[in-house]
């Protein structure tokens, strides 16, 4: 399968099923999208219903309810605060601020940094993270961004789960506010590192480093991602120019009226805490246990690859896992990975079961109980 023809993001499986010639029905179970299990929480397919009434009005330009609501869940400003059509249009907006300019991303890494740097005509160096572990080499980066204009990273990274820890952010803010050079943070999977996102997000620095963006979705933490839900978190200023260049509206009235209840529920949000502490840790254990190399994961999801002693790669565990009903992701798309690994989201404690379960069927051909 040419490396184009693979689907650019997770839970596409149309043209994977019709390349590998099995049926449109064929049963499967979705460890591609890295989207909370525990989600989305149940009240909120009721509370949908009840705001239909609200579709026939234009929704709020300036969703002040909503901005409010992120304002105070992050201990900003609501002007700090810019809603968007999913953490995807945040990145384009991003892009936008910085057009015709240069850019770097830390590579491998999420490929709409990328599209979005390209549409607006920002040239591009990527930074590549070496594998196997692909942990940051700070003072090496920071050689690097002499003339670069943006930096963009994510935090914890996909597809590598890989976490910068706050002194090191604080380190690389201090040298590129010197420098003249931008930083855009996507902490997309940051209420999913195990604590409160006050203790791990960068939104306490934002007063001291004006130069800072944080690119926030709502959907990977609450299962909306059909909602389209995300924001950005900048100083006041650099909200203003970002919100020039979104068109009206371009949030609907039910993702923007969802924001201020999702926040509330800090009872989701202490169960996905409870199960990310026992679950990841668990599924680690288990994946090692088989052999597979392992990234270690600060994220829902894990970077992995059978070792040498497996004798298959990677393309055909993947091809093995789809027709026996497990979907992950391909890194065919990935700039520095090439295919050479899966990202295999989290899901609850049966699903994890029944993937370690195929996983052992497939790499040591046994038919014996999984192990996880």
């Amino acid at each position: 399968m040419k490396t184009s023809a693979w689907p650019s993001h997770g839970g596409q499986a149309e043209a994977l099923l019709a390349h590998f010639g099995l049926p449109v029905d064929h049963r499967l179970e979705d460890f591609s999208a890295n989207l909370n299990p525990l989600g989305p929480p149940a009240w909120v397919s009721t509370w949908l219903t009840h705001q239909l009434a609200g579709l026939e009005r234009y929704p709020s330009p300036d969703y002040t309810a909503a901005r409010q609501a992120i304002a105070a869940h992050h201990k900003l400003q609501p002007e700090q605060v810019l809603l968007t059509n999913g953490g995807a249009e945040a990145i384009f907006l991003a892009a936008a601020l910085h057009a015709g300019k240069r850019a770097a991303v830390l590579t491998p890494c999420f490929g709409e940094y990328a599209r979005a740097c390209h549409a607006h005509r920002l040239s591009l160096t990527e930074i590549a993270l070496p594998a196997p572990h692909f942990a940051l080499d700070l003072e090496a980066l920071l050689a690097t961004l002499n003339g670069i204009d943006v930096l963009f990273l994510c935090r914890p990274n996909n597809p590598t789960a890989t976490l910068i820890d706050f002194p090191a952010m604080e380190v690389l803010l201090e040298h590129t506010a010197l420098i003249g050079c931008r930083v855009v943070v996507d902490e997309a999977f940051i209420d999913m590192v195990g604590v409160t996102p006050q203790q791990v997000s960068l939104a306490s620095l934002l007063v001291r480093y004006p130069h800072l963006i944080l690119l926030h979705s709502m959907t990977k933490f609450y299962t909306l991602p059909g909602l389209r839900l995300g924001y950005m978190l900048a100083d006041a200023a650099m909200i203003t120019s970002a919100a020039a260049h979104q068109p009206p509206w371009s949030v609907n009235h039910l993702a923007a009226e969802l924001v201020a209840p999702l926040l509330e529920d800090t009872a989701f949000a202490r169960r996905t805490e409870r199960w990310l502490a026992t679950e990841r840790s668990r599924m680690m254990q288990a994946l090692t246990q088989l052999g597979f190399e392992l990234v270690p994961s600060h994220a829902c999801f894990f970077l992995m690859r059978p070792s040498a002693a497996h004798g298959i790669s990677c393309d055909t565990l993947f091809e093995q896992l789809l027709r026996r009903g497990i979907l992950v992701r391909h890194t065919h798309n990935f700039s520095g990975l090439d295919g050479d690994w899966l990202r295999v989201a989290l899901r609850d404690e049966p699903a994890n079961r029944r993937l370690v379960n195929v996983l052992k069927k497939v790499t040591e051909g046994t038919e014996g109980k999984a192990t996880a």
